[in-house]
């Protein structure tokens, strides 16, 4: 197994990774995308192109080595090539959620981690990837696990062909004040946790800048700061203010220096100005987000990435914690009518579902609430490709169905435009030209 990017990564995700890829390894045809050597050639019978939101009938997708080489009608394709037919489908691109937490225990309960061992937590955490996968979401950005680089460890074992999953852009570690929202709390203060569940505390802006020093170093693709309250963490208070503007600029500048972005979880409306104005790229939940913050977000381009589905799963839940149940109930509607006054101001909006706290692989469920609170139904969609890719940085790879891009392409029965929902049932997966599920049947 190459072991370039294990060495990337800490102590902690080297000890996790070993176990893991030396058993997965051995089962390469459960796991292993197959080569890429002959054209493929894809029939769509309905084409959305989510820039402009047009539909193009009989349309011909050329992929080759992951990549797509051409799109468009009566395309000629080499002799050698194999044929998909969707001409009875929708295709568009691969969907991607920008908010998602695939490598942590899908809990109620985070104090549960700490029944588990690294490895254990790994294990446990590997169908969260194909369940997202599956669901037609080729990218995502997860973003912060309590246990440090597990989420390194999955992004790498997913490109190395180890597992079956989404790309993923990965955070590390939460940035978080002691015993703030990214923190394991809830324990007696005479239990000192282990450092992979406090390697992200920091309470200085010098302290905040070292954490980011060594998450670039240890292979984080962008940084997750919490600049309030949460609504899942126990003693917490979402519309507390937690990281101080210094702090929060330190983290913006210091990320800057190794050319990677900050998002901000923020409840509060003070805590999620205080991040705009310190230049994060996106604030996640924005639940309280008041009309200057909004302004605010309009005038500097920050993304919000507003999870307004989760409140389902969240009050739904038998086993969800009496405190988290009582911060989410003063919380939930304000974040959904904050949502329609942001659309309808026209401030970037991405997609973010908080996955893990409803259950992986129903991400899409999230697309009906956003165009019930004010979105169109192109609108939701480029909130899940064009506008996600640009937040990642890499919308020169994915996000849209153009000569060049990886290959990452999902197809659907119906018509999304008409009926969002029906994103809810991908038929078709194809992440960088391997086909992973058709005909509505998982392939890998």
């Amino acid at each position: 197994m190459p072991i370039a990017c294990v060495l990337r990564s800490s102590l902690l995700t080297v000890s996790l990774v070993l176990p893991l890829t030396e058993a997965l390894s051995a089962q390469p045809a459960a796991a292993e995308p197959a080569a890429q050597h002959a054209t493929i050639a894809i029939r769509a019978g309905r084409l959305l192109d989510v820039e402009s939101g047009r539909v193009s009938t009989d349309q011909v997708i050329l992929v080759r080595d992951g990549r797509i080489q051409a799109v468009g009608p009566n395309l000629k394709a080499p002799e050698d090539s194999s044929l998909i037919d969707l001409s009875k489908q929708t295709v568009l691109p691969g969907l991607i959620d920008c908010h998602t937490h695939l490598a942590d225990l899908a809990d109620s309960e985070p104090l549960s981690l700490l029944r588990k061992s690294a490895v254990e937590t790994a294990y446990a955490a590997i169908p969260n990837a194909r369940l997202t996968l599956m669901a037609g979401f080729t990218t995502v950005r997860d973003v912060g696990v309590y246990r440090a680089f597990n989420d390194v460890a999955m992004r790498d074992a997913i490109a190395n062909g180890i597992i079956a999953g989404p790309r993923m852009y990965v955070a590390g570690a939460y940035v978080t004040i002691s015993e703030g929202a990214g923190a394991m709390t809830g324990l007696p203060p005479d239990i000192q946790l282990p450092l992979d569940y406090r390697f992200g505390v920091a309470n200085s802006p010098w302290e905040v800048r070292q954490k980011i020093r060594e998450l670039a170093h240890r292979g984080a693709d962008h940084i997750k700061i919490l600049t309030t309250g949460a609504v899942l963490t126990h003693g917490s208070n979402p519309k507390s203010i937690e990281f101080t503007p210094e702090e929060i600029q330190a983290a913006v500048d210091e990320a800057n220096n190794f050319g990677l972005r900050v998002e901000a979880h923020a409840h509060a409306a003070e805590g999620i100005k205080n991040a705009i104005r310190a230049g994060v790229a996106s604030i996640e939940h924005a639940t309280l987000i008041d009309d200057e913050g909004i302004a605010l977000a309009k005038k500097r381009g920050t993304y919000l990435d507003m999870d307004i589905y989760d409140e389902e799963c969240i009050q739904s839940s038998a086993s969800m914690p009496a405190d988290f149940l009582q911060h989410d109930r003063d919380l939930a509607e304000a974040q959904r009518q904050n949502f329609t006054k942001a659309v309808r101001a026209g401030v970037k909006m991405t997609f973010g579902t908080d996955a893990g706290v409803c259950p992986h692989g129903i991400n899409a469920r999230q697309f009906a609430f956003m165009v019930k609170y004010g979105m169109t139904p192109l609108q939701a969609i480029q909130a899940a490709t064009v506008n996600a890719a640009d937040l990642i940085g890499h919308p020169e790879l994915f996000g849209s169905l153009r000569a060049g891009k990886s290959a990452d392409i999902i197809a659907v029965a119906g018509d999304p435009l008409t009926d969002i929902r029906v994103l809810e049932n991908v038929a078709f997966v194809m992440k960088e030209g391997t086909v992973y599920k058709q005909d509505g049947r998982p392939l890998r």
